[in-house]
């Protein structure tokens, strides 16, 4: 279940973005909603106490805590549980540790990106937060009123090393009600498989994930395409997909698994949301 969501902003119109999908899900899911704004101020400055560094410290809480004001007066947020905190954070991996101390369940951001996914993430804050969250995290790239979690993308290699974050995935879009297309996107070159060795591949993990019984809202498909990302918005457009699941090694964020823009023809289908989940 989905009890309580984060949203980091930095009261940009990306993060009313994310603001408004959260609240959709909140909703939906009945869940509370945590908004978090990183002030980034060195501690130095809030431990001098009479120093001008420490009234402009004190000068920045004021106007971030006025600034909430105006940035939560929503009417979508209207008979949601909303908790608002300032945190005088400078590096993103300190937004896990809220997550962990508040037991967030997923945490939603806006990007400011507007090509692939590599473009979108590397070198981004919210590539940031991906990179070093253990909670899943909901991109937002778009404003999207009518936001819901029906079809979704997952691309996947059907390894075995995937298999815990697979069913982390798995169990919250269950939760979701969602139905997940697995795609496995088979590329030319020395990453090239043939038939039979993506089958063996994907029984072997399917005996170890599901004790070989794939359930009703999960299906399969093996396609063949020029890069992982082209194959993966290909397949979200085709079915027409709400979202798009991507699971990541912290180490090295999303640039191992998406790298470079998809080109001009997929730029709008990189708009889809985004949800990552920690390998």
């Amino acid at each position: 279940m989905m009890n309580k969501i984060l949203v980091p902003v930095d009261f940009s119109e990306h993060s009313e973005y994310a603001l408004e999908v959260a609240a959709t899900l909140a909703k939906k899911y009945k869940a509370k909603i945590v908004v978090l704004h990183m002030l980034g101020l060195s501690e130095a400055v809030f431990t001098k106490d009479d120093s001008q560094e420490f009234m402009e410290a004190q000068f920045y809480m004021k106007l971030s805590k006025k600034r909430f004001s105006e940035f939560l007066d929503k009417p979508y947020l209207k008979g949601i549980e909303v908790s608002e905190t300032i945190q005088n954070y400078k590096i993103f991996s300190e937004i896990n540790d809220v997550a962990k101390e508040q037991n967030i369940d997923l945490i939603v951001m806006g990007s400011h990106g507007t090509g692939g996914l590599g473009e979108i993430f590397v070198g981004s804050n919210t590539e940031k937060v991906v990179r070093t969250s253990e909670v899943p995290v909901l991109v937002i790239k778009k404003k999207t009123s009518d936001f819901k979690i029906e079809n979704v993308v997952l691309g996947f290699d059907f390894r075995i090393e995937n298999k815990n974050a697979y069913q982390k995935a798995i169990q919250l879009f269950n939760g979701l009600h969602a139905k997940v297309h697995l795609v496995q996107v088979n590329l030319p070159g020395i990453n090239f498989m043939s038939t039979t060795e993506i089958q063996e591949e994907t029984d072997k993990f399917l005996r170890v994930a599901h004790h070989g019984d794939l359930p009703r809202s999960i299906e399969i498909h093996e396609i063949s395409d020029y890069s992982v990302e082209r194959g993966v918005y290909n397949h979200a457009n085709k079915i027409g997909a709400d979202l798009i699941a991507v699971l990541t090694h912290g180490r090295s964020g999303l640039a191992h698994f998406f790298k470079g823009s998809i080109g001009e023809d997929l730029a709008n289908h990189a708009k889809l949301p985004v949800m990552t989940f920690k390998i």
